[in-house]
């Protein structure tokens, strides 16, 4: 089964300097780093504890009581959309424009609305949390009519690159070609 995830990584490693878009289909929303450590143990998690309620779900309706095994059903149906929505999470790129996936919305910003993408010195979230630290985030300008809005995209302290700031170079530098080759195009 082919996991196209695990591919970003490899597909900027084998097309060297040459090349700066290594993708064969550009239209094809992509994100272009792999989900990190932290995001992927959280979904991990959750489906070991969707496995469990499966399992009492089974269990429940074994027992006689439809109604409480359906309802561990939806449960477990429930953990494992979250799972995979977590999974889904971050910055994601095609020749259309540059999306934003948020555990509950997603945003698309096409590359005529987008003035630059650039990495910034400034106080970001903690793995999602309140708590704000010193680090680097990859921010959104975009133009519109009510002025320049700025949004951060990727951070060194969020699930995918905490630890990591190598992997969020790499990343920002992929995120911020994208935007370089689209917006001229745009």
């Amino acid at each position: 089964m082919p996991l196209p995830f695990l591919t970003a990584d490899r597909a900027f490693d084998e097309a060297g300097e040459d090349l700066a878009l290594p993708f064969d289909d550009r239209d094809q929303w992509r994100r272009p780093y792999r989900p990190g450590p932290w995001r992927v143990g959280a979904a991990a998690l959750l489906l070991l504890l969707a496995s469990y309620v499966l399992f009492a779900a089974v269990i429940i309706a074994v027992a006689g009581n439809g109604s409480g095994g359906a309802v561990c059903l939806g449960l477990a149906v429930v953990v494992i959309a979250g799972a995979l929505r977590l999974l889904r999470m971050g910055a994601w790129v095609s020749a259309t424009g540059l999306r934003r996936v948020r555990f509950l919305q997603t945003t698309t910003t096409p590359w005529a609305h987008v003035m630059v993408v650039r990495t910034v010195q400034q106080p970001v979230r903690w793995l999602g949390l309140p708590r704000t630290v010193q680090g680097q985030a990859l921010v959104l300008v975009r133009g519109g009519h009510s002025g320049n809005e700025t949004t951060p995209l990727l951070t060194t302290h969020n699930a995918d690159f905490l630890g990591r700031p190598e992997a969020f170079d790499r990343a920002a530098d992929g995120v911020e070609v994208w935007a370089d080759e689209y917006r001229q195009h745009a």
